[in-house]
């Protein structure tokens, strides 16, 4: 690994997800409040002079061309002119296709980084326009912080939450994003929510435990579809539901419970039925690239 730097990727759980409309082609708007975690994938990279974007170690199912932090560098790279290269190395912790944003995670972590270590010193609101071209949920990761999101993602607010720890799990299982917003039976036209009316609630949840600040008025509206598809999220949720309000993450297939602190989460934690895999994590206020 002698000259790599690692950089790391956060997970994101989304604290509720609503889809409030579709657009014409076909993309689904939504408001959903993305929260960061302290639970990572770690990206090392090497800059080069080669011009040359390549991936030095395997991912099972995930081929070197389709791979989001290979197009991200390929995508910065075209949008500049840069000449220069990068060798990309990168460790997976977060579970793939569980709905906690760890290829957006990833790819926004290579723009930012090679932005950077390039120094091409693009501002931020030209990354999120790049990253939104690599998928809906890497602008989030871009912003850098906690967020209220609208639109399919993109149209971002600062928002802020209190402390607290989430046990995560996830099911074996692979839920099919496209399969679930094709499903005749989801929900697309919520009615719209406000952004004081989420924060009021999670306000006044600080004064009592965390866990109680979304309450039924902020939920999934993919998480019933889910469920009734793949009988392994619906148990894993039932699961987790015995200890509080557990909730699915995006399309799933993994759900979290938030609690107050990290005994808590933890005792949960060790609990968990041998067929689950998971972490706990504590709620991140910002990226960890911010502080670079």
């Amino acid at each position: 690994m002698q000259d790599f730097e690692a950089f790391l990727a956060p997970a994101k759980i989304n604290l509720f997800l609503h889809i409030v409309g579709q657009r014409e082609d076909g993309y689904h708007l939504l408001q959903t409040a993305f929260r960061l975690l302290d639970h990572y994938d770690t990206i090392y990279i090497k800059t080069t002079n080669t011009g040359v974007i390549k991936r030095v170690n395997e991912l099972p199912g995930v081929p070197e061309a389709q791979d989001l932090c290979v197009r991200a560098a390929l995508l910065l790279q075209k949008h500049t002119g840069c000449q220069l290269g990068a060798e990309i190395l990168v460790d997976k912790k977060i579970p793939m296709g569980g709905g906690l944003g760890g290829g957006s995670s990833d790819a926004a972590t290579v723009l930012l980084a090679l932005n950077q270590r390039w120094q091409l010193n693009l501002p931020r609101e030209e990354l999120l326009k790049l990253g939104l071209q690599l998928g809906a949920d890497v602008p989030f990761f871009i912003y850098g912080s906690n967020a209220w999101a609208e639109g399919v993602g993109e149209q971002l607010q600062a928002l802020t939450l209190h402390d607290a720890y989430y046990v995560v799990l996830t099911p074996k299982v692979h839920v099919s994003t496209a399969q679930i917003f094709a499903n005749k039976q989801l929900t697309k036209n919520t009615i719209p929510k406000t952004i004081a009316a989420f924060s009021g609630i999670a306000q006044l949840s600080t004064e009592n435990s965390a866990g109680k600040n979304i309450h039924g008025e902020f939920i999934n509206d993919l998480e019933k579809v889910v469920c009734s598809i793949y009988p392994e999220v619906k148990a894993c949720l039932g699961w987790l539901k015995q200890y509080g309000d557990a909730r699915m993450s995006g399309s799933g297939a993994s759900v979290f419970l938030e609690v107050a602190d990290a005994d808590t989460a933890n005792k949960i934690y060790q609990q968990k039925p041998d067929g689950y895999s998971g972490f706990v994590a504590k709620g991140l206020n910002q990226h960890p690239f911010m502080s670079k």
